[in-house]
């Protein structure tokens, strides 16, 4: 028996607003919807890898979704570190600097963390 990885789901209460953060903040494209009478699935890919994040948009729901204490977090790897921070910046989304570690996180419209990694380069093995 074997698990991969498929997606994963936030619920969020604008989805134009979440829909158009996601593409502008970090590229990310719709590759499949799925409409329902109460609610509506929006799937959102890198088109580089088969992972989704699913977006849910309950359409009778008007209050903010309760996120604790937003112990959890989406992370993404990133290309180019400091231009990724640079537009981040300028978009006013940037929440939480950890210089240290050499990473930071964007707050979306939900109040959801996501993490930026800058790209690693992979060590040769060793022979």
């Amino acid at each position: 028996m074997h698990f991969r990885f498929d997606h994963n789901n936030i619920n969020v209460k604008d989805l134009n607003k979440s829909l158009n953060f996601y593409r502008d903040a970090l590229g990310l494209i719709e590759t499949r919807r799925k409409e329902m009478d109460d609610f509506i699935l929006v799937f959102l890919g890198d088109a580089e890898t088969s992972h989704k994040l699913e977006l849910t948009w309950l359409k009778d729901r008007t209050e903010a979704y309760n996120l604790g204490d937003n112990e959890f977090h989406i992370a993404f790897v990133v290309d180019d570190y400091d231009a990724a921070f640079a537009k981040h910046k300028k978009m006013e989304c940037v929440c939480y600097e950890n210089p240290q570690m050499g990473i930071y996180f964007i707050e979306d419209p939900d109040g959801y963390w996501l993490e930026i990694i800058p790209e690693r380069k992979k060590r040769p093995e060793p022979h």
